[in-house]
């Protein structure tokens, strides 16, 4: 049986991704109201990307982003959907992450990469081949300084000299910590070296489930190897996701602008060029697990599936995508929050049970007080009704 977390944990995962031709100042707003939406709805986790080009993922501060939701939310935890380490002094992101997590009373979330356009590695000047190593340098770091740890460390891109934080983390030990993990066994490497959790971006890609089962077993040797621990509840799979109340209405709602997404973008910006051997509606995507797209029992399928072909993992990001109207995006989020979610966060069982008692047992329960309504009626001297009896005759059968 695979793995199931008692609660398993939903959010999303916003890269983001905004059409170039829109106002970005009323996009970066949405993104906020998303996050108050979900946390209505009693999602668990918002998640910022950091990205400086290519026009699509206009977010450059993720920690500016959790900051601002914070001020707007009171339970949803926040995180950075992933900030690339190569991109940073260590010392410096430490810090303001430490800050955070006292501002936000402990909702602050850490999750790193080694930085996923060229195009900005391009642009400061980095060899795109020194960011997985300079990722994994980083983060030892990092988690060395969160600990309170005291650190003089000499590297070709950073130096620091007796260095300590002067805040002690909000959360003991330290916030939740995750590694972007994609195809590479860079990600799952670096996060089991450090005893942290995994946030795979990658399961909606061809061969992405399938990898699953791989990353974890990577995973798991490198920390092994390292004298660490890790948890499966502690990895978070990321995917596309749009329900609807018909399968056929949620399919129509985002085919059309998912291939004009993939095409524009990763396509014609970013020059991956699509398998022409895989079809590219959205449809034939679900098919193969590359997106939840359908009704609420569509979902919880893909979920199940998902949990037996990975071994079972602790939480489920939506990517966050506008391909389809706003108001259709807030009711996909609803349905999975109402019908979806609570399948797989312990919540139904008693309810279940409760009901199927009572439904089970109602001659039983209910007979004794349809005969003291009865009494109640002769005690007063007034006949008892036709259409009442009628009733309790039918309830006692």
């Amino acid at each position: 049986m695979p793995y199931a977390p008692a609660r398993m944990r939903f959010g999303t995962f916003l890269a983001p991704f905004h059409r170039v031709g829109e106002n970005p100042t009323v996009a970066l707003d949405r993104d906020l109201e998303l996050i108050e939406h979900l946390e209505r709805l009693d999602y668990d986790e918002a998640w910022f990307g950091e990205h400086h080009s290519a026009g699509w993922e206009i977010i450059a501060s993720p920690e500016l982003m959790i900051a601002a939701a914070a001020q707007r939310t009171r339970t949803i935890r926040l995180g950075t959907g992933v900030s690339s380490l190569p991109y940073h002094h260590p010392f410096i992101l430490a810090d303001r992450m430490v800050q955070l997590d006292h501002m936000t009373r402990g909702r602050a979330m850490f999750g790193v990469g080694p930085g996923a356009l060229t195009s900005d590695a391009y642009m400061l000047g980095i060899d795109a081949l020194t960011q997985r190593q300079r990722m994994d340098e980083a983060l030892g770091v990092i988690m060395r300084l969160f600990r309170g740890e005291t650190v003089t460390h000499e590297s070709d891109w950073f130096t620091l000299r007796e260095a300590r934080l002067q805040l002690a983390p909000y959360t003991h030990p330290h916030m939740p910590v995750a590694v972007a993990s994609t195809f590479s066994p860079a990600g799952p490497q670096t996060a089991g070296k450090h005893g942290v959790g995994i946030l795979s971006v990658a399961v909606s890609q061809p061969g992405g489930l399938i990898s699953l089962a791989k990353t974890w077993q990577m995973a798991e040797e490198a920390a092994e190897k390292a004298g660490q621990t890790i948890s499966r509840d502690d990895w978070r799979l990321v995917m596309p996701i749009h329900l609807a109340d018909t399968r056929e209405d949620a399919i129509r709602d985002v085919d059309l602008n998912n291939q004009r997404f993939n095409k524009d973008y990763f396509e014609d910006t970013l020059g991956r060029p699509a398998d022409p051997t895989i079809p590219a509606d959205v449809a034939s995507q679900v098919d193969r697990g590359g997106a939840i797209v359908g009704t609420p029992d569509d979902a919880i399928a893909a979920i199940e599936r998902m949990q037996e072909m990975s071994g079972g993992f602790g939480g489920l990001l939506g990517l966050a995508h506008e391909w389809t109207s706003w108001e259709k995006t807030k009711h996909s989020h609803e349905l999975f929050a109402r019908f979806v979610a609570p399948k797989f966060q312990s919540q139904l069982g008693r309810i279940e049970a409760s009901h199927s008692f009572v439904s089970g047992n109602r001659t039983t329960i209910f007979g004794p007080n349809a005969a003291a309504i009865g009494k109640a009626f002769i005690d007063g001297g007034v006949a008892l009704p036709e259409a009442m009896l009628g009733r309790m005759q039918r309830g006692n059968t």
